[in-house]
C-alpha cells in the first residue's frame, strides 16, 4: 500500500512568520524603527549598546523569551502597516 508523501512542514498560509528568518525580522524592525526606537520598544542591550544585526542574532538565538518579544513586535509592526495602508 503506497503512502502519501507528507511535507516536513505543513503549509501555514495565515502565519506571517512562516518562512521568515530571524535575520529578516530583525533587519525589518531595525529599518522600520531604527536601532534607538527598537531599543526603546524592547529594552535589550543588543539593541541599545553598539547594536548590529549579527550581535542581535547571536543573543536572540540563545534567548527564547527575547526572541518571542522580537517576533511579537514584528507582528505588531505588520498590523500597524496594514492599518496605515502600507504594504510589505
Amino acid at each position: 500500500m503506497p503512502t502519501a508523501d507528507l511535507p516536513d512542514d505543513p503549509p501555514q498560509p495565515r502565519n506571517p512568520l512562516h518562512g521568515l528568518t530571524l535575520e529578516a525580522i530583525v533587519s525589518a524592525l531595525a529599518a522600520h524603527y531604527g536601532w534607538p526606537g527598537l531599543g526603546e520598544r524592547i529594552a535589550l542591550r543588543c539593541f541599545t549598546h553598539d547594536p548590529s544585526v549579527a550581535s542581535s542574532l547571536k543573543f536572540l538565538r540563545k534567548t527564547p523569551w527575547a526572541r518571542e518579544k522580537v517576533e511579537s513586535l514584528y507582528l505588531f509592526m505588520l498590523r500597524e502597516q496594514r492599518r496605515d495602508g502600507v504594504r510589505r
